[in-house]
């Protein structure tokens, strides 16, 4: 047990709050003065002390002379604002914080503290991080928050039916798990925990053309699961053969991921050493050292195999886990053309995505070559940071093709909600990357399962909620009419 300290923070009460808790602007129940620590909130801090002390320093004889804010009573829907920038606010509080199991995670949000708390900053910086000044980040995330969802209610509800029929196979969901490159960096086998999370709940899983797991092994585990995404390679002899194993495995589907021309300025990657090879600064080192797990686990396991072994046979032979990891570097994200979508239209018998089409031009072109599905998608914000989010996108591109091509969308999903708006905008089917990505990294198998059994319980709630028990029913008359257009939109019948 701590014995009370006192930490100072500069800025808002709900910004010194945050710091202190993790928490974003609000209060959760219990943190208050005298009550004990909240159940609903384990994790949390008991605070017996929130002050004001203006603009005063650390050691100022005000830090005991001012009294105590009054903070009793607020709840987890009360913000805590500060009409006054850069003040200081000091809070005590007692007890060190309650440890937050994978069980104990309800959203997002507590995935990605878990695994935060797992990686060290290297790693978990290459999850989250975007590129440039990561306002594509935000941008894909309060994109959704900018469209409201209008319920219907005096409907039957007893029974929710989010199932979806895509290219032909029934999944049980309107989402699937994206492709994740690497995952195995992050927890030891991470890509076959997603594909047999994904399989035992009848979803998509999409593996990655940097999985850290062979096409062979996904087929094994998730035959009936599992789609392959690809990159071009420089040799588009090494992408064809790829194709055949996708072909002889038995993959769903081939998702073609177009929006990686070059490699984009990522400098979260660049401050700490994230390169081919890696090359970690000094700080990067030192800070890793306080996740000893995820060390222990790297050294006795994950650098012995290979990092990205779909890519061994074309390497030259004898090559090491870094050789051809760099091999990889080398020949894979080369820019893919037209020719190449034509190409593999001949050679991929099943159903054909591209992955990162923004403009309704590129949708266009793709129906006309046979393209069975587009994904809208600005790779999760990792590629162009002054692209506008797909969901903003997405109706253009409805508008474009209609029902002609099945759409899909990525990137920004952080609540189910964000799925069903969506759909209700056009889209056939969603995919989420970093939520199953923290599940499976801060809890292995169990969290990969926990992370997508949370994601399917949101969208049966919001569905519950808005008054849509069969997915089907999804559409634009779900939508806030804020526009003479939009009315016009959502008028009745």
């Amino acid at each position: 047990m701590w014995a009370e300290p006192a930490i100072v923070y500069e800025g808002g009460a709900g910004d010194a709050l945050t710091r202190c808790f993790g928490r974003v602007g609000w209060v959760p129940k219990g943190f208050v003065a005298d009550r004990p620590h909240s159940r609903q909130h384990p994790h949390a801090r008991t605070i017996t002390e929130l002050r004001d002390i203006g603009r005063a320093k650390v050691g100022d004889p005000s830090l005991n002379a001012l009294p105590q804010m009054d903070i009793s009573g607020t709840s987890a829907s009360t913000p805590l604002a500060s009409a006054v920038c850069r003040r200081h606010f000091v809070i005590r509080h007692t007890g060190r914080a309650h440890t937050l199991g994978i069980e104990s995670a309800i959203n997002y949000g507590d995935l990605e503290r878990l695994a935060r708390r797992r990686l060290p900053r290297i790693m978990h910086d290459f999850i989250e991080g975007g590129v440039d000044g990561e306002e594509g980040l935000v941008r894909n995330h309060s994109a959704f928050s900018d469209v409201r969802l209008v319920p219907k209610y005096m409907v039957d509800v007893n029974r929710i039916d989010p199932s979806t029929t895509l290219f032909g196979r029934k999944y049980s969901q309107p989402y699937g798990i994206a492709p994740t490159g690497a995952a195995g960096l992050f927890r030891h086998g991470a890509d076959m925990m997603l594909a047999r999370a994904a399989r035992d709940a009848n979803i998509p899983f999409i593996m990655s053309g940097a999985a850290t797991a062979t096409i062979e092994e996904m087929a094994k585990v998730a035959p009936d699961h599992g789609w392959y995404q690809v990159y071009q390679a420089k040799d588009r002899g090494i992408a064809d053969d790829m194709i055949r194993r996708a072909d002889r495995a038995g993959c769903a589907a081939l998702v073609i991921t177009v929006d990686v021309p070059g490699m984009a300025k990522r400098e979260r990657n660049m401050r700490n050493g994230f390169s081919r090879p890696i090359k970690p600064t000094l700080s990067s080192k030192v800070e890793a050292l306080r996740h000893p797990a995820w060390m222990l686990e790297y050294y006795r396991r994950t650098r012995r195999e290979q990092i990205v072994p779909n890519w061994v046979p074309y390497a030259p032979a004898g090559s090491t886990s870094e050789q051809v990891a760099d091999f990889f570097s080398a020949q894979a994200r080369d820019a893919t053309s037209w020719d190449d979508i034509a190409r593999i239209r001949k050679l991929w018998p099943r159903a054909l995505v591209i992955k990162g089409i923004m403009h309704p031009a590129d949708a266009k072109r793709a129906e006309a070559m046979g393209i069975d599905g587009i994904m809208v998608s600005n790779h999760g914000g990792r590629q162009l940071d002054r692209a506008p989010a797909p969901i903003e996108v997405l109706p253009a591109i409805r508008d474009a093709v209609g029902d002609n091509m099945t759409l899909m969308l990525d990137s920004g999903i952080r609540r189910g909600s964000d799925i069903v708006t969506a759909l209700c905008m056009g889209a056939k089917f969603a995919f989420v990357g970093r939520w199953t990505l923290y599940g499976v990294t801060a809890g292995a198998e169990a969290g990969a399962r926990h992370a997508v059994d949370m994601i399917s319980k949101e969208v049966g709630c919001v569905m519950t909620q808005m008054g849509a028990p069969d997915i089907r029913t999804l559409g634009l008359d779900f939508l806030f009419w804020n526009t003479q257009d939009d009315s016009k939109r959502n008028r009745l019948p």
